[in-house]
């Protein structure tokens, strides 16, 4: 099969599997942007990021946070909005605590970045006062969590598994098994992290972890009776929310394009405001038989990283297929002109130049 791509951006296909069991072509192409100055559109970067063909992380996979995850996702009903990048004090000035805050057109989500602390297991379990900072990574590896490993006792060890990668977790409260570890850098705004066997929420951008709460609960049952009946296909209480990479609170419904992206002391420069910008993405899937099918691929991945300068955008688009991958010799991404449309219409090669016109003709007379 042929991927035509006329988008300027990265494009790629796979293929995917609804819940049913049918199969699907999915087509995504991404776009590598420069995070714009004050008043300035966002232009495409001379160096693309490729689409990411497999779940990468900060560290030793599973034993630390998703930094990026897989571009060939079969579907996602809304759009992940994601951020991978730092909490910067304001002014360069060195500070215990800074709020963060992005916005992308009706989704916000803040919280508090905060130095470096270590848990103080006395009669009480207190904090220790925070370590000033001026520049704080921020991620699920600093967020509430971890695992409580800490007792000789192996039956006693668990994990925080809203975030088993994080720190600051503790189920057994022993006081020499709690003194003196970290705490999460950071947390909500309004309910500050004080015990370690609390529930928090771990507060980051990035993407969850895939066999993390809530997220796990999408994921379906794999048990013998799933073994035995329905392998190779997914459980009959497969969602597709699993597919989404987001938290909730980081989810939205498709952009358009325009809207307005406010990102605040996640930059040295403390403020960062621009607008996404508007591409159309068709995407023609031509048959065997000179049918084809022309839809409009949509913007369901968003990851912005201020600490490179870009931002990408991915957009998806699927069919779904009658028998196999073979039915759809062609696929079309982005726009071709009149020209190459008559051509093809005329079952002739389409010479975008004159001079690659005379080149060919050359050619054939040599020959």
């Amino acid at each position: 099969m042929e991927l035509l791509n006329a988008t300027g951006m990265q494009a790629g296909y796979t293929m995917g599997m609804k819940p049913d069991g049918r199969e699907l072509l999915v087509v995504a192409v991404k776009g590598t942007f420069i995070i714009p100055k004050s008043g300035e559109e966002a232009r495409l970067a001379e160096q693309p990021v490729p689409l990411i063909m497999a779940d990468t992380f900060t560290g030793e996979p599973g034993f630390s946070a998703p930094a990026d995850e897989v571009d060939y996702a079969p579907v996602k009903h809304r759009c992940d909005v994601l951020l991978n990048g730092s909490a910067y004090a304001p002014e360069g000035r060195p500070a215990k605590v800074v709020q963060v805050g992005m916005k992308v057109g009706q989704l916000a989500k803040t919280f508090k970045v905060v130095g470096n602390r270590y848990w103080n297991a006395g009669i009480l379990i207190e904090s220790t006062a925070p370590e000033a900072f001026t520049v704080m990574p921020i991620g699920y590896d600093n967020a509430f969590g971890g695992l409580d490993n800490f007792h000789p006792d192996k039956n006693k060890h668990s994990a925080y598994m809203r975030n088993p990668v994080g720190k600051g977790f503790h189920r057994q409260l022993d006081s020499n098994l709690v003194d003196g570890t970290p705490l999460p850098n950071t947390e909500e705004i309004n309910r500050p992290i004080q015990r370690p066997d609390g529930d928090y929420p771990p507060m980051a951008f990035g993407p969850l972890g895939r066999g993390w709460t809530p997220r796990l609960q999408y994921a379906g049952t794999y048990d013998q009776d799933w073994i035995d009946n329905t392998f190779p296909f997914l459980p009959a209480d497969f969602d597709e929310a699993y597919y989404q990479a987001a938290p909730l609170d980081q989810q939205m419904p498709y952009p358009q394009g325009g809207e307005d992206v406010v990102l605040v002391n996640l930059s040295q420069e403390g403020r960062l405001a621009f607008r996404l910008p508007t591409v159309e993405v068709p995407v023609v899937f031509f048959r065997k038989k000179g049918e084809r099918h022309e839809t409009q691929a949509v913007i369901d991945t968003i990851v912005i990283e201020p600490d490179k300068g870009i931002f990408t955008m991915t957009w998806r688009a699927s069919i779904p297929l009658k028998k196999n991958i073979f039915e759809i010799p062609q696929i079309l991404a982005g726009k071709m002109s009149r020209g190459w449309w008559r051509a093809r219409e005329l079952g002739k090669t389409f010479y975008p130049t004159l001079a690659q016109l005379a080149e060919a003709n050359k050619s054939e007379t040599e020959e």
